[in-house]
């Protein structure tokens, strides 16, 4: 009983150890949307674009004036006049610059979303890229290590007079090009990883995962393109940037209605003093003059971007969902004929009985490893356009 529960702690420990010291995809971009810079600092430049949003929807300082005037000649006495005035705008003007306000904030969150959808959608990408990458390294491994193993028979027969030169010198020449494969995609993984390093705010990310994470039915392309537009955060920028130029328009008329300024207004003259209120009126006629037609115009060139926008978007997820559907065939097709498939095994086998010569083999074998590098590579794009179809789930 005892050696049970030890067995099941190690077990434990094993599968804890294993959790921690690799990543999945998932954990790669939740830790990156955690640190990556970028990110942090386009939160706090829209976190302050909001508090500026916020700024202008209250009225002016109040002023306060003050003149003490001596007169002249002497006997003329002095003047003193305090004027206490608060200016405003039009009702009206406060309320439509805090819808502008509210407009302004909501699009602030869109483009929030936005960057940080791009940075993820690239993290995903080169996770992607190391999927492949390590699935090739295990194939180049195996290639590696066929490869060794028969190099060494050919010289252990060599060796004893029944080989000959030419198969080894074929075998060296291929491994040297094996190895200089598996060096190349190991570099190529030191690099990704970098580069996830650099997106994850200069943490160490390791990731060694070889299978692809399980991918949800795709649903037909109205439906899929329908969601996509929905949730697609560009979109809701231009929409919201029509919304914000119309309430531009209601401001820009607001502000031609008169501006007020009330107050108070002390005077003292000769001995004797006034009191009384003080008021004024601007007369709107020049300063907000082609406001609201530059306004209006703006409206039009949202609402013509939108519509370009939607236009464009439309047949560049039609061309994408295009290429995962003649992808996915493609790859249903090398699965289909790689699950049943063990030609390295074969070969070996017929070699060793002498059916095939070292020649044949090689050519044999170096079709099969570029069929099965196709199929890798088929394997990563179908993926990466299905990463792009769901780029708005980011």
């Amino acid at each position: 009983m005892k050696s049970k529960i030890i067995i099941i702690k190690l077990f434990v420990v094993s599968f804890c150890i294993n959790a921690n010291a690799q990543s999945t995809m998932e954990t790669v971009l939740a830790n990156i949307a955690k640190n990556n810079k970028t990110i942090l600092a386009n939160t706090q430049f829209w976190e302050a674009q909001k508090l500026q949003y916020k700024t202008g929807l209250t009225p002016n300082n109040p002023t306060v004036e003050y003149d003490y005037l001596v007169g002249t000649p002497v006997g003329a006495g002095n003047q003193t006049d305090l004027t206490v005035a608060q200016s405003f705008d039009f009702p009206t003007a406060y309320i439509k610059k805090n819808q502008l306000a509210k407009q302004q904030t909501a699009q602030a969150e869109f483009h929030l979303t936005a960057q940080r959808q791009n940075i993820l959608f690239d993290a995903k990408k080169i996770c992607i890229q190391l999927v492949y990458r390590n699935k090739l390294q295990t194939q180049l491994r195996q290639q590696k290590q066929n490869t060794q193993k028969l190099l060494n028979d050919f010289q252990t027969r060599l060796g004893i007079g029944e080989g000959n030169i030419l198969d080894v010198n074929k075998a060296q020449l291929q491994l040297i090009e094996i190895k200089k494969q598996h060096q190349e995609n190991t570099t190529a993984i030191a690099q990704f990883i970098q580069q996830l390093t650099a997106l994850n705010g200069g943490n160490q990310i390791t990731f060694t995962d070889a299978i692809y994470p399980v991918v949800q039915n795709i649903p037909a392309f109205d439906q899929l393109e329908t969601e996509y537009e929905n949730a697609d955060p560009l979109r809701k920028i231009l929409e919201q940037e029509i919304l914000i130029t119309q309430k531009e328009v209601e401001v820009s008329k607001a502000m031609w209605l008169p501006k007020m300024e009330a107050g108070y207004h002390y005077q003292g003259i000769l001995g004797q003093t006034y009191n009384g209120i003080h008021t004024g009126i601007s007369i709107p006629l020049w300063q907000n003059k082609n406001t609201v037609k530059l306004q209006k115009s703006k409206l039009l060139f949202a609402d013509l971007e939108l519509q370009d926008h939607s236009n464009q978007h439309y047949y560049e997820i039609k061309q994408l969902y295009e290429t995962y559907t003649n992808l996915n065939i493609t790859l249903t097709e090398y699965q289909t004929i790689f699950a049943t498939l063990n030609n390295t095994t074969l070969l070996n086998k017929a070699l060793s009985l002498g059916q095939i010569s070292t020649i044949e083999y090689f050519m044999e074998i170096n079709y099969y490893n570029i069929a099965y590098n196709n199929y890798l590579q088929t394997e990563k794009e179908y993926y990466q356009a299905i990463a792009e179809l769901y780029k708005y789930q980011l």
